[in-house]
């Protein structure tokens, strides 16, 4: 069995092309068997690294992080607010403010420490990647019981769909290729109180983010394809790519791959992730007959409030932003139904 290594995204602010390029060839050396590094866009990141000499700290106690390049924007955080590790390259110039963790861009063995200690500070992230692999590969049908994870008389993690997912902290994938998956009846199993917990969908949604498998079936290339039910998800882990194909699909039922690329724009790599996370998550399907009633279809406008239901693909298988293109009036948001309001599960 592959063990499947989950990958962490680093954000950069406040630095110049010439050191994204050192920040770049930092990540990659950073990988290890626990998870692997890569850049990415700041707001998306799971790590934030901050140009200490570009820091300015303002009158409210918030960082303003200035561009490095003509046509950078600023940067504006609360640290109190944040809620993913942050570290400041030296050297470190507003004067009274004095970061937890600094680190030299310079030295490279230094900065893949910080990246090594991000990584521990982030093993919650990583235990969930772990189990949701697991799920991916066992493929179990939540909806017949609970299921405990054993190995051998520890247990692993407990998945339900009404308690939701706990993991022992510090599991990896390694523990779970040596795990077994034995069913329960529903209400038979406890989460300990010690083991993180997450809703089903949003540790599959987060899986999907992460992973390198292609998770999309290869008929939902080929296939026609319709809206099923909307995810149950914080409404913060909706992007405007999710709420585009989602939109499209409520308006257009039946359209394939290649219709959704030429409706959204979307090159095959990208389109071919979104449909993956919204597959996960149980809100596409290539089944007519699973497909939302056109009777039940919302309206196509943006909304706010409800929670909607969730079932998860895995186990059920057999304005318009400016870069995807399109002609979507202003007040259409793309959203197809109102979505969960963002809430810890």
């Amino acid at each position: 069995m592959t063990i499947e290594v989950p990958v962490l995204r680093l954000g950069l602010a406040g630095y110049t092309e010439a050191q994204h390029k050192t920040a770049a060839d930092i990540a990659a050396a950073a990988g290890s068997e626990r998870a692997s590094w890569e850049l990415a866009s700041f707001a998306d990141a799971d790590a934030w690294w901050l140009e200490g000499s570009r820091t300015l700290l303002m009158a409210n106690e918030h960082l303003r992080v200035q561009p490095a390049v003509p046509s950078g924007r600023s940067v504006q955080i609360a640290l109190a607010d944040v809620d993913r590790p942050v570290a400041f390259s030296q050297p470190v110039t507003a004067p009274g403010f004095k970061p937890a963790v600094t680190f030299n861009l310079a030295d490279k063995a230094g900065a893949v420490g910080v990246l090594n200690q991000f990584a521990g500070w982030l093993q919650t992230t990583l235990s969930q990647f772990a189990l949701a692999s697991s799920i991916a590969d066992q493929q179990p049908s939540l909806n017949s019981g609970s299921w405990e994870v054993l190995r051998n008389s520890d247990l692993l993690a407990v998945v339900d769909l009404k308690l939701g997912a706990g993991v022992m902290p510090g599991v990896t994938s390694k523990d779970f290729a040596q795990a077994s998956w034995c069913i329960r009846d529903h209400g038979a199993v406890s989460i300990p109180a010690n083991y993180p917990r997450a809703s089903v969908s949003l540790l599959m949604w987060q899986y999907a983010q992460r992973s390198r498998r292609d998770l999309l079936p290869p008929h939902y290339r080929a296939h026609a394809l319709y809206f099923r039910r909307p995810p149950r998800l914080p409404q913060r882990q909706m992007k405007d790519a999710h709420l585009l194909v989602m939109r499209e699909l409520v308006a257009h039922p039946g359209m394939n791959f290649n219709g959704l690329q030429q409706a959204t724009g979307m090159g095959e790599e990208q389109l071919a992730r979104v449909l993956s996370a919204l597959y996960v998550v149980g809100s596409i399907t290539s089944n007519p007959k699973r497909a939302m009633p056109a009777a039940d279809r919302p309206p196509l406008r943006d909304s706010a409030g409800a929670e909607q239901s969730v079932s998860f693909s895995v186990m059920d298988s057999s304005p318009r932003p400016p870069e995807l293109g399109g002609r979507l009036p202003p007040s259409d948001l793309t959203a197809p139904m109102p979505l969960m309001p963002d809430s810890t599960p």
